[in-house]
């Protein structure tokens, strides 16, 4: 898990994305992209403490979706050590490492937490792959950016 720079939130909204998140929150970085081996696909990770019921109900509204619809992979309650919410964005801007308790770089191992994460992230950037900027983080422009931002690197 890791925390991305403040110029990661500006991209977003440069490219006509909404960030309108303020909380310094980590992220989990789940794969490797197939189309650059620098580009990751994450999922920044929310507290549940300060949601009211209505968020909540909201929230379970969505997770308790039928597999086939596709707001199910929305967001996912597990356990980091805290109790969280996970959302899907791309990232590649990492400020810092999130630290466990132990003070070492905290990595999910969970086998159960990690496949369900991958199917919701999966089925998020299928469904993108057909219907462009669908996502209000606008998906598709950020990863034709960070593509060109990293092919230029190469030059």
């Amino acid at each position: 898990m890791y925390y991305i720079t403040e110029d990661f939130k500006q991209l977003i909204q440069n490219l006509g994305g909404e960030w309108n998140d303020q909380k310094k929150r980590p992220i989990v970085c789940l794969m490797q992209s197939t189309e650059h081996p620098d580009l990751y696909w994450a999922i920044p990770v929310g507290k549940v403490n300060h949601r009211d019921d209505k968020a909540m109900e909201r929230i379970k509204s969505f997770m308790n979706k039928p597999t086939r619809d596709l707001r199910c992979c929305y967001y996912h309650i597990g356990r980091t050590t805290n109790k969280s919410i996970f959302f899907p964005i791309t990232d590649k801007y990492i400020s810092e490492e999130h630290l466990g308790s132990d003070n070492k770089l905290h990595i999910i191992k969970n086998p159960h937490l990690l496949q369900s994460l991958h199917y919701k992230l999966n089925r998020i950037l299928n469904f993108e792959a057909s219907n462009k900027n669908y996502f209000r983080q606008h998906i598709t422009d950020l990863k034709i950016h960070l593509l060109r931002e990293l092919e230029s690197k190469k030059v």
